[in-house]
């Protein structure tokens, strides 16, 4: 799962514990660990989801304004018929 630097860093921070994404299979699973250029995550659930189904509580703990900001970003995404909520948190050094 890649993720910008930006992003990185406020999960970091501990602004940021939810990320989205649309793919066609994933590439971390609950329990598991991702190694990043700011440290190492945990990947600490999974669900899937509808994307019409984020609520305005889940687009803020994903780093957006609103729920319309977090899908002005959903519309720059590749298709993928897979969409998932992931909880995140920041473990330390990698």
């Amino acid at each position: 799962m890649l993720l910008k630097m930006e992003l990185l860093e406020q999960i970091k921070a501990g602004q940021v514990d939810l990320v989205f994404r649309r793919w066609s299979r994933p590439s971390v699973k609950a329990g598991g660990t991702l190694k990043t250029k700011v440290g190492l995550l945990r990947i600490d659930a999974i669900d899937d989801i509808s994307p019409d189904d984020v609520t305005e509580a889940e687009a803020r703990r994903a780093g957006f304004r609103d729920v319309a900001d977090f899908r002005k970003w959903l519309d720059t995404m590749k298709p993928g018929h897979l969409f998932q909520r992931i909880e995140v948190s920041y473990l330390g050094d990698a």
